[in-house]
């Protein structure tokens, strides 16, 4: 059984230095794999708009995001001219906005948040002027809400959510009134429904979900009426569909997932019939496809990836034939492309990414190459796809 302090992050609290040993057992991996991607001069020359895809990888260990094109056809992945670009120190948490101009990534190490403008022509990087912002203490995840106007950070080790307003000119970010505003104890990872209407924060140390109404004008919490509300042992990750129906966490400590229905009125989360649903040992990352037909979690300490098919009538999980499918070793975070064509899973002890092509029963299948090579402890992953003069993420 491999350490579950692995865990970015969770070696930071007093009751987990005991457990860990001591320090953060993440920035101390001790099966790396490969460490150095393929040259970037080797990339292929970009297709025409509207047909091209990237993916972002923030690597923990090397400080620097590793930016790829995504082959439409294939899935695979080629590095970028310019890749790694520079990021803070422990980046892990990464996101796109939802206007495609934008990419967010948040620095454990440094408290602060790494802004980018993204070329939407070769998906390379350049930093937002007065990047990177302050965050609270030891960030770990960022989710933008689908208007592109606010940014809200997770603060693992301060228990807050640092809030921000989006400028839609050049992307820099500025602290919303009142903000942080109060979590639950370590929160982990956040979401915003695809109305942008609620969000929603795993809080990995008090084993629930806080949910907050978002003022459309100011971008300020408040926290919604029941909140927070129950999940399994040290909830991580949280994925809402893309209908924004349902909500779905993992609970690390307890090897199952959360299934909640989201009241569209008041945000409440109110279990569906049957949830917890089983899944490996330790899960972390979460996602829906954009097409909200598959959920995908990734198993830290079972190096591997369950996929589930959603009922869209009440959110149920049913495990796919032949699932749970193998990824490289302690795999962290899992993300669909746009087209709902190919899955990604960063490995976090391998130091690369495995690719898989989506099957119409929501089966993965290795992509021709996969795994392919990221740098030092690759953990957040995030995809766009170019539309016009800008790069879409995949519906939040």
């Amino acid at each position: 059984m491999k350490q579950s302090c692995k865990l970015v992050g969770a070696c930071f609290s007093t009751a987990l230095l005991a457990a860990c040993g001591g320090g953060n057992g993440l920035s101390q991996s001790t099966a790396v794999g490969p460490l150095i991607a393929a040259p970037s001069s080797g990339s292929a020359a970009l297709p025409a708009a509207g047909s091209v895809e990237f993916t972002y990888v923030s690597n923990y260990g090397s400080n620097n995001v590793s930016a790829y094109k995504i082959s439409t056809t294939s899935g695979a992945l080629a590095p970028l001219t310019g890749s790694p670009f520079k990021a803070g120190t422990l980046p892990i948490g990464v996101t796109v906005d939802p206007t495609g101009k934008f990419a967010f990534v948040v620095n454990e190490g440094s408290n602060n948040v790494s802004a980018y403008r993204i070329n939407a022509s070769n998906g390379a990087l350049t930093a937002v002027t007065g990047s990177p912002f302050k965050a609270g203490t030891s960030p770990i995840w960022v989710a933008v809400d689908p208007t592109g106007k606010f940014a809200y950070v997770t603060n693992y080790g301060s228990a807050n959510v640092s809030a921000y307003t989006i400028n839609a000119t050049s992307g820099k970010l500025t602290a919303v009134a009142g903000s942080p505003f109060g979590a639950g104890s370590l929160p982990y990872v956040a979401a915003v429904d695809p109305n942008g209407t609620f969000a929603y924060v795993a809080n990995f140390g008090s084993a629930n979900v806080s949910a907050y109404k978002i003022n459309a004008t100011s971008g300020a919490l408040t926290p919604v009426t029941g909140s927070p509300f129950g999940t399994g042992n040290e909830p991580f990750g949280v994925a809402v569909d893309p209908k924004g129906k349902f909500a779905y966490v993992t609970n690390y400590g307890s090897a199952n997932v959360s299934a909640f229905k989201i009241n569209a009125t008041s945000g409440a989360l109110t279990p569906v019939a049957g949830s917890p649903f089983g899944a490996g040992f330790e899960p972390d990352g979460v996602a829906v496809d954009p097409k909200d037909r598959f959920a995908y979690v990734v198993n830290f300490s079972d190096d591997t990836v369950s996929a589930y098919t959603i009922n869209p009538t009440n959110g149920a999980l049913t495990q796919v034939k032949g699932s749970p499918f193998k990824t490289g070793l302690d795999p962290q975070t899992v993300a669909v492309d746009p087209t709902s064509k190919f899955a990604y899973v960063t490995n976090y002890g391998d130091g690369n990414i495995s690719a898989y092509t989506i099957a119409t029963s929501g089966a993965l299948t290795p992509v021709t190459g996969s795994p392919f090579a990221a740098l030092v402890d690759p953990f957040g992953i995030a995809t766009c796809r170019r539309v016009g003069s800008s790069c879409k993420p995949p519906p939040l």
